[in-house]
């Protein structure tokens, strides 16, 4: 990291010291430095827990120069303790006036102090407490805000998620608590690995956002996560229209210039720069707090996209212009190239010989045959089955049942249901199942299934001797005509 001062102001409240407290364990060359800039910050704060476990690995460090000032410290926390007694001395008054509005105030004025203090559990139950007494959407929208940043700092990203759907829901946000939220569901996707709904939210963040959101994310972080999770998900043409043409975004995007220049390298094929980029940014992107452990995930994905990309509108392509055009040595890209080939991510063979790649163009001509013959037997199937919706309209083929039929055996258009015995007959094979169900009692019953039968088989003769009896489909004439008519 080239300038750490510069890098840490970007941020402000607790997520400051937790940086710091970072890079200082991931990078031993810039602890010295970290430890300084804490123990400068906690001085001018209340946070003593946080000052004396810094001040002793300092002294470890550095020297005796950096060792507690116990003095400073008690004094601290004696004038902390008697705020905490000020604050909920007042807010006993409130609760016993039942003053809603100013009961909300003394839990957030509770809360601040707790979260200056870094108690961020207290500072977290304190904000929460403030629900019951929101009034407004302003004050909804600013408790669910509240609660949103210390889950951050507490690394509790699923109690993040359902402050954020809680927050969405509330109406009437301004466009800068709208952009606040995006970015917390953005770090949301992101803890998740679902990277592709984590690059849409941060891209769709409002410039508005500008640095009111430092407790959490800095600016620059916005374009550095959309940057990245971008490349590795979108496709070049998603990558044109949601980032390059984003005019928001590109606000963003100009605050950490080699992100935006390997965005366009790989928008128009220049793999060598932009992975180029990507190589120099990783010493300063292992130090980051979120991103850190999905860097090797994202860069890899970065990578056999552009090896994707660059292969596929090839039938062959030597292994020493991909070389060339990626910066990679020909056995290590030959490597690269394997694993996507097995991975089934590429449709290519390797010709180590000769150190080409070949492409496997699949035998289209015999796919389009598959799908033509699945297309016509589907037609075919749903074309007999009109023709029997059909037939049945057009001779009015129909049981209708008598009184004595119970409810259950009925349809709800009062035809008798089909068994599923009966499946492969259709409507009219049902009929011909005799007392198998039917629900018709007594006389009735024999009657009505003899009917059926008769006029079955006249339907087929009919259909044999009018040369439809190849179609599958049988016809029945009314059932007046056939003697199985209703019962009066």
């Amino acid at each position: 990291m080239t300038d750490l001062d510069a890098y840490i102001s970007r941020y402000g409240g607790y997520t400051k010291l937790r940086r710091l407290d970072w890079i200082a364990q991931r990078c031993p060359a810039l602890a010295p430095d970290c430890y300084r800039a804490a123990l400068t910050l906690l001085r001018q704060g209340i946070n003593t827990q946080s000052y004396r476990d810094i001040s002793t690995r300092a002294v470890v460090l550095m020297g005796p120069e950096h060792a507690v000032d116990t003095e400073w410290a008690e004094q601290v926390d004696r004038r902390y303790q008697q705020s905490v007694d000020r604050l909920e001395a007042e807010l006993n008054s409130y609760k016993i006036n039942l003053i809603k509005e100013s009961i909300r105030m003394g839990y957030n004025e509770l809360g601040d102090l707790s979260y200056r203090r870094g108690d961020l559990k207290q500072a977290l139950k304190c904000y929460a407490r403030t629900r019951d007494y929101c009034t407004t959407n302003r004050h909804s929208a600013e408790m669910c805000l509240h609660v949103i940043e210390i889950s951050a700092d507490m690394g509790n990203f699923i109690h993040v998620n359902n402050y954020v759907l809680r927050a969405e829901h509330t109406p009437d946000l301004d466009s800068v608590v709208k952009a606040k939220l995006r970015a917390a569901a953005g770090l949301v996707h992101l803890d998740q690995r679902e990277y592709a709904k984590a690059a849409r939210k941060f891209v769709d963040v409002a410039p508005e956002l500008g640095s009111s959101f430092d407790g959490v994310v800095a600016p620059e972080d916005i374009a550095v996560y959309g940057g990245l999770c971008a490349l590795a998900t979108f496709s070049r043409e998603e990558m044109r229209q949601r980032v390059l043409d984003n005019a928001s975004f590109k606000n963003f995007l100009d605050l950490v210039p080699q992100v935006r220049e390997l965005t366009n390298d790989f928008a128009n094929s220049r793999y060598r720069s932009c992975l180029k980029y990507l190589a120099d940014l990783k010493g300063d992107l292992q130090l980051d707090l979120h991103l850190h452990r999905h860097l090797d995930t994202l860069y890899k994905m970065v990578e056999d996209k552009c090896l994707m990309q660059y292969f596929s509108p090839y039938s062959s392509v030597r292994l020493g212009a991909m070389s060339e055009a990626f910066g990679i040595e020909v056995p290590e890209l030959e490597k690269k190239v394997a694993a996507l080939v097995i991975s089934n991510q590429i449709s290519a063979r390797i010709d180590s010989t000769n150190a080409t790649l070949h492409a496997k163009h699949t035998e289209q001509r015999g796919i389009s045959f598959r799908k033509m013959h699945e297309m016509g037997e589907l037609y075919q199937r749903e074309l007999r089955l009109m023709l029997v919706r059909m037939s049945c309209m057009e001779h009015d083929f129909v049981v209708r049942g008598s009184r004595s039929m119970t409810s259950s055996s009925l349809s709800t258009t009062g035809v008798l249901e089909e068994p599923s015995s009966m499946a492969g007959l259709g409507l009219f094979g049902a009929m011909g199942g005799g007392g198998g169900g039917s629900g018709v009692g007594g006389g009735d019953e024999d009657a009505g299934a003899a009917a059926a039968v008769a006029a079955v088989a006249a339907a087929e003769a009919a259909a044999a001797a009018e040369g439809g009896g190849g179609s599958g489909v049988v016809v029945a004439p009314a059932a007046t005509e056939a003697g199985a008519g209703t019962q009066e």
